[in-house]
């Protein structure tokens, strides 16, 4: 791996070890997740690789392939606000693990993400492979909800993006062939085998080649949005509510949205309709799944897609062109943006019978509408894997 050269080139001595933790994928469920809904997900054979030795000193050292910037700082010390570059994520695990647990041993590192950021949770996953590494230098065994905990609220309170938690479960709980169904309202979950003769599939992966970074989109407008519709309906049909950060979309009886969604402003609205029915998708994805029917799963996802950019409004143009040109290409049963939809990558379930047909088509199509974009527009066949054990 090329994070144990360049530690090497750094270190004139191999790593002590390397952590991996996954990307993900979502076929349906998405943008429910921070609003207590329910998501299915898998981990994929791809994601962020840390080669790393301890240091008795207590500092982090950090170098990033993808990233020119290097970063310090100590595990009993990190800056209480973000610095703004990528290591962001990393100072609040540290920050979030030491609140719960002594740290005395710091490491050095170098880290290696396999694909190009945007939409396969990135930042999930190098919160959770650099945990899995402070963890080991220090001794310490957590549970798995507690580093979905720790992954999450590094994000939440250090970076300042609204996510929840579809990302760290799918990276974590995620194991080979079984397609995970979480409830993020009480983190009760399942691993679904495929139904009986489910037909083969192909994960794939089409990068638009332009990346994004959520803590700078509008992916927490799109947050809020929800959680004040979640809080209108509340005051409409003169349920309690508390503090707006704390309300759920959830908490409002669908009986309770289907009468008042008309009194909400229309931006409101759209996104309480994309959340209702994406609930209901998940569901019935879930129960498709169990019983081998990967055409309806897929189709499902396809209308995923559809509501993220009708009623979540959200896709940049190159996406939306990626996502309809999936739509028309024979073999894949179903996929849409992946991640937050601001710019990054599609996935798509497909039969691995049509494999090359669908690559060139989709290559083809997609340059066609951005000759520019030659060069950085690529694809990847990823498999299903296991997610991180702690």
């Amino acid at each position: 791996m090329l994070c144990e050269e360049k530690f090497h080139e750094l270190y004139r001595k191999a790593p002590e070890a390397v952590a991996f933790c996954p990307y993900r994928i979502c076929p349906i469920g998405a943008h429910s997740d921070h609003n207590l809904g329910k998501i299915t997900g898998l981990a994929i054979d791809k994601g962020i690789f840390v080669a790393y030795k301890p240091k008795q000193n207590g500092v982090v050292e950090l170098c990033s392939l993808q990233f020119e910037k290097r970063a310090q700082w100590h595990v009993r010390d990190v800056p209480e606000r973000r610095q703004g570059d990528w290591a962001d994520y990393l100072r609040g695990v540290t920050k979030e693990l030491a609140a719960r647990y002594p740290l005395g041993v710091g490491l050095s590192a170098v880290i290696e993400g396999t694909l190009p950021i945007g939409g396969l949770s990135s930042s999930a996953a190098v919160c959770i492979s650099f945990l899995s590494a402070l963890c080991r230098v220090n001794g310490l065994s957590l549970e798995p909800a507690e580093a979905i905990q720790i992954a999450l609220l590094a994000e939440n309170r250090y970076v300042g993006v609204s996510c929840g938690k579809l990302d760290q479960s799918c990276e974590v709980y995620g194991r080979k062939d079984r397609l995970l169904y979480l409830d993020t309202k009480d983190d009760s979950y399942e691993l679904i085998a495929p139904g009986p003769g489910m037909k083969p599939y192909d994960i794939l992966i089409f990068f638009s080649g332009v990346e994004r970074n959520l803590a700078t989109s509008a992916f927490n407008m799109r947050v809020d949005e929800l959680r004040s519709a979640a809080y209108a309906l509340k005051a409409y049909a003169g349920l309690p509510y508390g503090k707006f950060g704390e309300t759920h979309l959830r908490e409002v009886p669908r009986a309770v949205y289907e009468e008042h969604r008309g009194r909400l402003p229309e931006p409101w609205r759209r996104r309480a309709d994309l959340w209702f029915s994406e609930f209901a998708r998940v569901e019935a994805g879930a129960e498709a799944w169990r019983r081998g029917d990967i055409v309806e799963y897929g189709r499902l996802s396809f209308e995923s897609g559809r509501s993220s950019i009708y009623d979540w409004e959200t896709g940049s143009p190159e996406l939306k062109t990626l996502y309809e040109i999936m739509t028309r290409t024979e073999g894949i049963y179903g996929g849409r943006f992946s991640g937050a939809g601001f710019k990054g990558c599609c996935m798509a379930l497909a039969d691995p019978a049509f494999r090359e047909s669908i690559l060139e088509k989709v290559e083809t199509e997609y340059l066609q509408a951005f000759p520019a974009l030659r060069g950085a527009y690529r694809a990847e066949v990823c498999r299903s894997a296991d997610g991180v054990i702690f």
